[in-house]
């Protein structure tokens, strides 16, 4: 596994370039360029906010303002729009590169090495973009927020981990991209991301906290909404297992690395 992360450094210029070919690429004949990246997840979070505060009614647990449920929401979003990049593009990256794969001699690591660079790019605009919304509503997140990089890194190492072995799976079983799909849907609703944790049952929080995304996300909330620091006695088991899965799907892409191209 050491000589797979070796390979991956050796060609760091080489995912550094491609990370900024495909940005290129994805805005060269767009007249908004990078606004596509941040309109989609902004726009979901006023449906959501419009939906739940106005229609629904919801409301921040002890918190009078009317802006506070969206700003609560964006910082979700943020959050868990990284997670879902990293894994839904890992898991279709070697069969969307299959190609690639068969007529260039390059460390087959970096393809989702580009897919989290690429993630980290977007989020960082969605960031900027969801910065200046806090700005206009009057909630300048305090300096708990510098928390945010530790736990981008955690999203980063949770999302590839699982990534990369579902992406090895899919490379010889197609179901398991149309499958995670699903998952990520019924996943997306397990996390408190346009929901309060807070006023859950203490029965049912103790059921979702068994997914690792919840205390990620929290910790997103506490940082950017609360002015709080991440949950770490949380995010410890969260980080051990995101250690965990990268160890598993290192070990299963080098022993399907022969066979994957034979099969795509």
């Amino acid at each position: 596994m050491k000589d797979i992360l070796l390979a991956v450094w050796r060609y760091r210029h080489f995912v550094t370039s491609s990370v900024v070919n495909e940005m290129r690429a994805r805005f060269a004949r767009s007249k908004l360029g990078a606004t596509w990246v941040i309109l989609q997840p902004l726009t979901q979070a006023v449906i959501y906010a419009v939906v739940f505060s106005q229609v629904l009614g919801a409301r921040m647990p002890g918190v009078s303002d009317r802006y506070a449920y969206g700003v609560y929401l964006l910082a979700g979003i943020l959050g868990w729009s990284l997670f879902s990049e990293i894994l839904s593009r890992s898991i279709n990256v070697f069969v969307d590169n299959a190609q690639l794969l068969r007529k260039i001699v390059f460390p087959r690591m970096c393809l989702p090495v580009i897919v989290a660079g690429t993630a980290l790019v977007n989020a960082g605009l969605l960031f900027i973009a969801i910065f200046a919304v806090l700005l206009v509503l009057g909630h300048l997140p305090g300096p708990q927020v510098l928390w945010l990089p530790f736990l981008a890194i955690l999203v980063v190492a949770l999302g590839l981990g699982l990534g990369i072995f579902l992406g090895v799976l899919n490379v010889f079983v197609r179901d398991v991209a149309q499958t995670m799909v699903v998952v990520l849907q019924i996943w997306f609703w397990m996390t408190p991301v346009v929901y309060f944790s807070a006023v859950l049952p203490a029965g049912f929080r103790k059921v979702l906290e068994f997914n690792p995304m919840f205390p990620v996300i929290v910790g997103f909330q506490n940082v950017v909404v609360f002015n709080k620091p991440p949950p770490f006695a949380d995010l410890a088991w969260v980080a051990a297992l995101a250690v965990a899965l990268l160890g598993v799907s290192l070990f299963v892409f080098r022993r399907a690395s022969n066979q994957m191209v034979d099969v795509l």
